[in-house]
């Protein structure tokens, strides 16, 4: 007997609400604040980066070391997560998030995306783009990537797939990360020691952020060349190393860098200066071989494009966070494809960045980026952290984003409002 292909598709849940035409009107938009406790540790891996305020005597720190006696406490924690829940369908959960950002949800977004549909996930986006004069970028725009996150979720939760399926589909079985050193001591025996210890985990690229700059004057610049050479001499050949610099330095400054240490073939030099320079970025590429990258600062397709065709990177790491979401990371990643420029989305979470690097070409987003001491913590609530194992993330299987509470953890769950 033929089942008709109507009453097939009505008996797959998944298959049906793809089939969906009625709107799924949004109903509530919350901001969850949770509280709890973890055991943190000080005085170990609290090493600076350099950046822009520290050509200011005042304001540059001292060189950074290890404590001898670190100490380990029982320490509050807390984090906010966007909630938006439909009418008659499933709610969509998003973060953690700043509470910079949950102000600007709650008082602004919030009115604007009751009673919208939470499928109609291209003219939200941009409705929300359009509905403030400075949606462009800052707090405005991050409150944007958050919503959008949120709605990708529920979307994933209501079609009962992930959200790189609702993306394309997954373009490997899962994404090789590379190891970003926050907050390692560079101490040179420490260093070392770190860097072999990452390479033996697996991971075939490190990243380490660099603690002087102009203001430290020549000895500085000997002592961020001397932490390439250090670094090059541990892992050997077959690792690549890249270094962060965090918009501290300046075009004079980086090329001085770059001239010393071409000979230990740095995979890129990131953030060199702040991002709106982009004809510094451009002068940069072209003084030296070791490949530009910046991103995290980028917010938004127009200034990729601008950086772009400016001949000005090498890699743009636009970050999902905050550049405009799911929604807008995935119309840079078309745009940089068309200067075979690779995107590798800045780490400050990893949740989209996933979802988003699985989905596309690996020439395209070949690495996500793993910074290893945040991520221990970042994400305290959650059921299910995501984990790199052997410098991997597993593709994730739950639908959305599959993050979920952990009731163990949660000591306190408080709606807030400042509206």
């Amino acid at each position: 007997m033929q089942i008709p292909r109507r009453s097939f598709l009505a008996a797959l849940p998944a298959l049906a609400a793809f089939g969906q035409t009625d709107p799924l009107p949004i109903a509530a938009v919350e901001i969850w604040r949770l509280d709890g406790h973890r055991d943190a540790t000080t005085g170990l891996n609290q090493q600076f980066q350099i950046n822009q305020l520290h050509i200011y005597d005042e304001l540059r720190p001292k060189p950074y070391a290890d404590s001898a006696q670190p100490a380990t406490r029982n320490t509050p924690v807390s984090a906010y997560y966007l909630t938006i829940k439909t009418k008659g369908g499933p709610d969509g959960l998003y973060g953690p998030i700043d509470k910079e950002i949950a102000i600007v949800i709650d008082e602004q977004l919030r009115p604007f995306l009751m009673g919208k549909d939470a499928l109609a996930q291209e003219k939200l986006w941009d409705q929300l783009y359009r509905s403030n004069r400075l949606a462009r970028r800052g707090f405005y725009l991050m409150a944007i990537s958050a919503v959008d996150h949120a709605l990708w979720d529920l979307r994933g939760r209501y079609f009962k797939v992930p959200v790189y399926r609702l993306l394309g589909g997954p373009t490997r079985s899962s994404v090789e990360a590379y190891a970003s050193c926050l907050n390692y001591s560079l101490e040179p025996d420490k260093l070392q020691r770190r860097a072999a210890q990452i390479k033996q985990e697996g991971y075939r690229y490190q990243k380490w952020f660099l603690p002087y700059g102009p203001g430290d004057g020549p000895a500085g610049l000997q002592k961020n060349v001397d932490t390439v050479r250090l670094l090059r001499e541990t892992v050997g050949e077959d690792t690549e190393l890249m270094f962060d610099v965090y918009q501290g330095w300046d075009l004079s400054y980086t090329l001085a860098w770059a001239k010393r240490v071409e000979r230990y073939h740095p995979r890129w030099i990131e953030e060199m200066t702040q991002a709106e320079k982009i004809d510094s970025f451009a002068q940069l590429r072209k003084g030296t071989t070791i490949p530009v990258a910046s991103g995290e600062h980028i917010q938004g397709r127009w200034e990729v494009y601008d950086y772009l065709k400016a001949g000005s990177l090498d890699v743009v790491q636009c970050d999902p966070e905050w550049c405009g979401g799911t929604t807008e990371l995935l119309k840079i990643c078309t745009i940089a494809s068309l200067y075979d420029v690779p995107v590798i989305p800045h780490g400050h979470s990893i949740h989209a960045a996933l979802h988003v690097i699985a989905s596309q070409s690996p020439q395209v987003c070949p690495l996500a980026e793993h910074l290893i001491i945040k991520m221990q913590s970042y994400y305290h609530f959650e059921k299910v952290a995501p984990a790199a194992v052997k410098a991997h993330f597993a593709l994730p299987t739950g639908p959305g984003y599959g993050i979920e509470w952990d009731p163990a953890k949660v000591e306190k769950r408080e709606l807030v409002h400042w509206s």
